[in-house]
């Protein structure tokens, strides 16, 4: 791993995220998260003041050091235990099959290889009652904007840690075994290829 991508990469997604926009989503989804949480792409735990008191714990998935250790800092503040787990999503985590109330993944899925896989995981530890709660950009209903997607994700993909622009996120949710019992899109602001975005949430089918 490059020092860009090792210690300029996680700043600069921290400062992107740290913008009203998403903070008024996250503070519209994640409050509905309740029990045992499991995190999915934590990153720099900017999640972690939107809890509430519902949340028993939350367990933290990222495979970025420099990201974990701003999320630490977070942590601190934070009147419910976190856990960190330094490792990629896709990989088998360490959790019995049906042992979480709620998983969150918030502008994640883009930048995951194997964003499938990565659901597979999700949908196996997510109890059958609980929710997955999702914000995502993604793939725009617009052809024009779909078509400076695709031409522009190779490139941001290297600029950007992987993030792919044009992933349709709803059908990926739905083939990973999950009904998506609400669902909200629309462009935020700044250029549309970027922007296009999925809140919602899924249950198991």
């Amino acid at each position: 791993m490059g020092l860009y991508a090792k210690y300029v990469l996680p700043r600069l997604i921290d400062l992107a995220m740290r913008n009203k926009d998403a903070a008024r989503l996250r503070a519209s989804w994640i409050p509905r998260a309740r029990g045992d949480v499991l995190e999915v792409g934590i990153g720099s735990g900017l999640n972690l003041p939107f809890y509430s008191s519902e949340v028993r714990q939350i367990r933290g998935v990222d495979p970025s050091g420099e990201l974990q250790r701003m999320a630490g800092k977070r942590a601190i503040d934070s009147p419910i235990p976190v856990e960190f787990l330094s490792q990629s999503a896709e990989e088998s985590l360490a959790m019995a099959d049906e042992s979480m109330d709620t998983v969150v993944v918030t502008w994640t899925l883009c930048s995951i290889p194997n964003a499938a896989k990565t659901l597979e995981q999700m949908r196996r530890v997510l109890k059958r009652d609980g929710r997955l709660i999702f914000i995502e950009h993604g793939r725009a209903p617009d052809p024009s904007v779909v078509v400076w997607q695709d031409r522009l994700t190779p490139i941001w993909k290297r600029i950007g840690g992987g993030c792919h622009l044009n992933r349709k996120v709803d059908d990926l949710v739905v083939e990973a075994g999950f009904q998506i019992l609400e669902l909200k899109t629309c462009y935020l602001p700044g250029p549309r290829p970027m922007t296009y975005t999925y809140q919602g949430c899924a249950q198991r089918m």
